[in-house]
């Protein structure tokens, strides 16, 4: 950490949005659902630091809050496509042939869209809530992790501890599971790390385009999108989740730059 300050830098917004996210409930002063309909678009203030929406519902609440959501998007598209696109990687560059061309012609077609684009697609396919939106960008994110370890996997298979366990006999699933995935996990971590802040802004992209979380749950995208009527008059409104997303996604990516850097031995000098 010493010698990547910036890394420091965001492993400790990462850990202030984690350390939120577990203690809302004792952070936030109010229930992020509870109305208060007298108090609706109160700006900033003592009684409430960051104001409230046209509900009357408490702004920092609903943002700290809004943390477990954007959290569990980003953990859960990395973790769903990182997983996949492991067995599907491995798998197809172990084997090779025609499962390796057809494979990887897939991900190529699915790599040709935007990442954006085909998530609004799955997403409003698969129907408007926030349990489809992670699906349907984590299936955006798998062939990411598939050429990764596609390539690490053609690589790896050509060493001699896989042929000699080839030579007495392992089988296919034994050479993956057992030398193949394990060799390639230190580069998927690097990928991961780099990619939660791209999932969390795509995440609440859907929502405030009404394709992740629904109102009234308290999700930074959802909260951006409401607050955006009242933008000019209200600006605390959006302006307060908007920070929240822009913060979280530059401390995951600070995080993820320095974790490559550490974890890469041609960077540590």
């Amino acid at each position: 950490m010493k010698r990547y300050p910036l890394t420091a830098a965001g492993a400790a917004i990462v850990l202030l949005v984690v350390l939120a996210a577990v203690c809302a409930p004792v952070l936030a002063p109010y229930d992020p659902l509870a109305l208060h309909l007298p108090d609706r678009l109160q700006p900033p203030g003592p009684a409430y630091p960051l104001g409230t929406d046209e509900m009357g519902r408490d702004i920092l609440s609903r943002v700290l809050y809004g943390a477990r959501l954007s959290l569990l998007a980003g953990l859960g598209i990395v973790g769903l496509a990182a997983v996949g696109g492991m067995v599907i990687g491995s798998v197809s560059g172990f084997i090779g042939g025609r499962v390796e061309l057809v494979t990887m012609r897939l991900m190529d077609i699915m790599l040709a869209f935007p990442s954006l684009v085909l998530a609004l697609a799955l997403s409003a396919a698969l129907g408007p809530n926030f349990r489809n939106s992670i699906i349907a960008v984590a299936v955006v994110k798998i062939p990411v992790y598939v050429r990764l370890v596609r390539g690490l996997t053609l690589s790896i298979k050509e060493r001699q501890f896989v042929k000699a366990a080839r030579t007495f006999g392992a089988s296919r699933a034994w050479i993956i599971s057992r030398h193949i995935l394990p060799n390639c996990l230190a580069p998927v971590i690097v990928q991961a790390t780099l990619g939660i802040g791209e999932a969390i802004l795509i995440a609440a992209a859907l929502s405030f385009i009404g394709l992740g979380a629904q109102p009234p749950a308290p999700e930074w995208g959802a909260m951006v999108s409401m607050g955006r009527t009242y933008l000019l008059d209200q600006w605390w409104y959006a302006t307060f989740p908007g920070v929240a997303i822009f913060i979280t996604v530059i401390g995951f990516n600070l995080f993820g730059d320095g974790v490559r850097d550490i974890l890469d031995p041609r960077l540590r000098g």
